[in-house]
């Protein structure tokens, strides 16, 4: 784990459970595309860094959730490095709260206030084209985050962040975290297209040929759009979807998984409104879902 992958003469990823990417910028600077999950990610990638004699330039962030935020704090105050992240998602990554709280709703409780949703705070400055290299570029991935992106390197690979979920990790978690289905849908029909010497998911392994795991998961997303659908044949509230929800799939109920599973049936209910596969109404002042 934390093991420096080189895949072409300047690019890199760091092997580790949200893969982060490495790109040398000069003889002795580099720059990174995410930071890891928390201050002890910092320090194991600072160390491979000091190892190679490298100075890093920057952190480029491709969404604000703390698995690829987290180590942005440790980086900047051990280098001084400039921290940039884009749209939306930089002011999550200034403000962290703002994560834990978009998904409960509201002040997020304790339970929701830890290092996998709570990142520490990090002075991120606004990511555009002109913020990058020379030879890399941003590509749009929202859905799986608002304004998440994803950066293609001149000699041919594409860092992809979340925008894809492993065979394994589909067949495990068939509902994967969405803020918008529909963005999500159209980002993953443009991955599809894409050609590359070397394709770099955050959670799956890096490949060849991107498209039939753009595939696997376009269907994963029908399937789970189906599968709501099916669960609102009768009126159902939210929380009475939620609780079919995890009966269904087979999951555990704890707060977190409350927050995120929910907020991602939101997601769904919103795409399935929107498509007029579901509709909401108002009854003895409970709001209502129903196919």
């Amino acid at each position: 784990m934390y093991e420096l992958i080189q895949v072409t003469e300047h690019a890199y990823y760091i092997q580790c459970p949200a893969k982060i990417g490495l790109i040398q910028t000069g003889e002795t600077t580099v720059c990174l595309i995410d930071s890891g999950n928390d201050k002890d990610a910092g320090k194991k990638v600072k160390r491979i860094l000091d190892e190679k004699g490298w100075t890093l330039e920057a952190v480029y962030n491709t969404h604000s959730h703390a698995d690829h935020i987290g180590g942005n704090a440790y980086l900047q105050k051990q280098t001084g490095c400039r921290i940039y992240a884009p749209g939306i998602e930089q002011a999550f990554t200034r403000h962290p709260i703002l994560e834990p709280s978009f998904l409960y709703g509201g002040c997020p409780p304790g339970e929701l206030r830890h290092k996998f949703l709570l990142a520490q705070e990090s002075d991120a400055l606004p990511l555009t084209e002109e913020a990058l290299p020379a030879g890399v570029s941003l590509i749009g991935l929202p859905g799986h985050s608002f304004d998440m992106v994803g950066f293609a390197v001149q000699e041919g690979v594409v860092y992809l962040a979340d925008c894809l979920a492993s065979r394994e990790t589909l067949e495990k978690y068939a509902l994967s975290f969405l803020v918008d289905v529909k963005a999500y849908l159209e980002t993953l029909e443009k991955v599809q297209t894409m050609k590359a010497a070397l394709f770099v998911p955050a959670h799956a392994e890096p490949t060849e040929d991107i498209f039939p795991l753009a595939e696997e998961n376009i269907r994963a997303v029908r399937a789970a759009a189906d599968t709501l659908t099916a669960l609102c044949r009768e009126p159902v509230s939210f929380d009475g979807l939620l609780k079919k929800v995890f009966c269904h799939y087979g999951l555990t109920m704890t707060m977190e998984q409350h927050a995120l599973v929910g907020s991602t049936v939101r997601s769904y209910l919103t795409y399935l409104a929107a498509e007029g596969r579901v509709h909401p109404f108002l009854e003895d002042n409970l709001l209502l879902w129903q196919a």
